[in-house]
């Protein structure tokens, strides 16, 4: 049987790829970038006793190798193998349907944010407290509170990125910055307004408009202390509680 994981929920769908992946003793783990047509025919066809089911788990190989030349060759030759044996493809990010469609036997196992993460990120509003750590409640039952938390260090980043401490000049994507916002995170900030659909920068500027600019400030500096405390093992409350204690202030 052949497997495709994927879906914007990636924390959930590689931890659904490992978990299979440690169910199998003899489970065989390849990067896309040392998968070719003649290791594969090593794996499957060579040693070993005759019909022993082989367990393959790729990462990536759908992104990182559509553009190689010999990619349908080995799509071709993994859905071929494919009956006898278990593969399992995980991507880091939701595919297209016309990706998915290059293997049309394959099961296609997908992983999203559920909609309570997008109406949570909508819902950062001035004295909107109540309905942010709702919302943040009813995200945690299915998604972990670190992708929650990666995604409110983003919103905020835009929200930033779009108020009146960012400011566009002619010449393009090219902002002007608050001083006191991180050197990492300017690079950041001026990539993802770059990937956002005008549609969606629109609502977005709507969003930013209604908090004054020192205040998105703030929470960005309370993301970042949360974010330290994190990494160095000094947050002295669990993540759950330190992201409620962050809403009562949103």
């Amino acid at each position: 049987m052949l497997t495709i994981i994927h879906g914007s929920d990636t924390a959930l769908s590689r931890k659904y790829f490992l978990d299979e992946k440690q169910k199998l003793k003899d489970a065989i783990l390849i990067e896309a970038e040392k998968v070719d047509l003649t290791e594969l025919a090593q794996l499957f066809e060579g040693g070993g006793l005759f019909g022993e089911t082989k367990y393959l788990f790729i990462e990536q190989l759908l992104t990182k190798r559509k553009k190689s030349s010999d990619f349908k060759d080995i799509l071709t030759y993994l859905e071929k193998n494919a009956g006898e044996n278990t593969i399992f493809l995980w991507e880091g990010k939701e595919l297209e349907r016309g990706t998915l469609n290059a293997l049309k036997k394959a099961v296609v196992r997908t992983f999203k944010f559920p909609q309570t993460l997008f109406q949570l990120l909508d819902a950062i509003l001035p004295d909107n407290n109540k309905t942010l750590i709702k919302l943040f409640h009813q995200t945690i039952e299915t998604t972990e509170p670190e992708m929650i938390f990666f995604m409110l260090i983003r919103q905020i980043r835009i929200l930033l990125a779009l108020s009146s401490f960012v400011i566009p000049v002619k010449t393009g994507i090219q902002k002007r910055m608050d001083p006191r916002i991180r050197d990492d995170d300017k690079e950041n900030i001026i990539d993802e307004i770059k990937r956002i659909q005008p549609w969606q920068k629109g609502k977005l500027e709507k969003q930013a408009r209604l908090f004054e600019p020192t205040h998105l400030l703030d929470l960005y500096d309370k993301l970042f202390q949360i974010e330290v405390g994190q990494k160095t093992g000094t947050l002295n409350t669990p993540l759950v509680s330190a992201i409620d204690f962050f809403l009562l202030e949103v």
